[in-house]
């Protein structure tokens, strides 16, 4: 008999993705979410689709079903722009109703429960290899509640397995396509304006390509207890500054594509290392940000994404804007 996995924010950027791994392999898979970005899921009969509002919680109690095994929570106002925009909206769906989806788990007995965090949680780091033992030091109301329910779900007291991912910026292909991440963005203008302008350049930025954050939460899932419960897993690939991506980014799209620098006050920089999950859990990375760079490519050519630039989908600023949430 399948496992049933229970996913907020199913229909987001990386859930549409791992909703479709799910089913490929064989698991029963319920869908909550706002649907904000329209419905990018596929039919399926071993897949129910629920459109609601974490913070409603009777009706995220009533869509989480006693049979349940795997909680998996992405939902959120996510990254840092989007957060802002609305600073009293971001708390009260990343953080406020935390500890509510904490006691529906429980109450409906499910085995697991896995956060997806973020890798912004350690702020400004000097150090070449940020590991999951440093000390956090969240620089924005975005990353800080990140951090605050991290600390909630390890203190709760229940009987299900928690685990905590803290993912670098997944980049690549998608059905809900976004282009407001670091990869995305400067692919897509190098693809169709043929110029990348480079805000600072040295920062360093972790990314993961979308497969290899797929496969890491398909092998938490599949993992047994001990090797799992009350561990925290970094999860990012590669760390490349700004202007390697760039550069990366021209050698693929092509030798037309010009580089613009500027001068930015934006000089966050983090270098996170993997080494826990790759040692802990034996987990092979196998793709890199050129894989995700050709993947955005292929699909450009093959008009799976258009209008890439006015279409308001591809981000999450804009559809926030319009959402009207309160």
């Amino acid at each position: 008999m399948s496992k049933r996995v229970f996913i907020t924010g199913g229909a987001g950027y990386v859930g549409t993705m791992l909703v479709r791994k799910l089913l490929a392999e064989g698991y029963t898979v319920d869908s909550f979410d706002l649907m904000l970005f329209g419905n990018t899921l596929p039919k399926n009969s071993k897949l129910k689709i629920y459109e609601g509002d974490i913070r409603d919680e009777k009706k995220l109690e009533a869509s989480l079903k006693e049979n349940t095994d795997i909680f998996i929570h992405l939902a959120c106002i996510s990254n840092d722009p989007s957060f802002e925009l609305n600073p009293k909206l971001g708390k009260s769906i990343n953080y406020d109703c935390f500890p509510t989806i904490l006691d529906i788990c429980k109450k409906k007995n499910i085995e697991r429960f896995i956060y997806a965090s973020s890798s912004s949680v350690y702020g400004v780091k000097d150090k070449p290899e940020v590991t999951e033992d440093e000390d956090l030091f969240p620089l924005t109301d975005y990353s800080k509640f990140k951090a605050d329910c991290e600390n909630i779900l390890l203190n709760y007291n229940c009987n299900f397995d928690k685990i905590i991912i803290r993912p670098a910026t997944v980049c690549g292909f998608s059905y809900r396509q976004r282009l407001d991440v670091i990869v995305n963005i400067l692919t897509n203008l190098a693809f169709f304006k043929k110029e990348i302008t480079v805000l600072g350049g040295k920062q360093l930025r972790p990314n993961i390509h979308m497969d290899d954050m797929i496969e890491i939460y398909l092998k938490i899932i599949e993992e047994k207890r001990e090797r799992v419960n009350n561990q925290i897993f970094n999860a990012g690939c590669e760390n490349f500054s700004v202007e390697a991506i760039a550069e990366k980014v021209k050698l693929i799209i092509g030798d037309d594509v010009n580089i613009v620098k500027k001068s930015t006050n934006d000089n966050r920089s983090y270098h996170i290392s993997s080494k826990k999950i790759e040692k802990h859990l034996n987990f092979k990375f196998k793709k890199s940000i050129e894989d995700a760079i050709k993947d955005l490519k292929d699909a450009f050519i093959e008009k799976k994404l258009v209008d890439t630039f006015n279409d308001k989908k591809y981000f999450n600023i804009k559809i926030l804007k319009d959402a009207k949430l309160v």
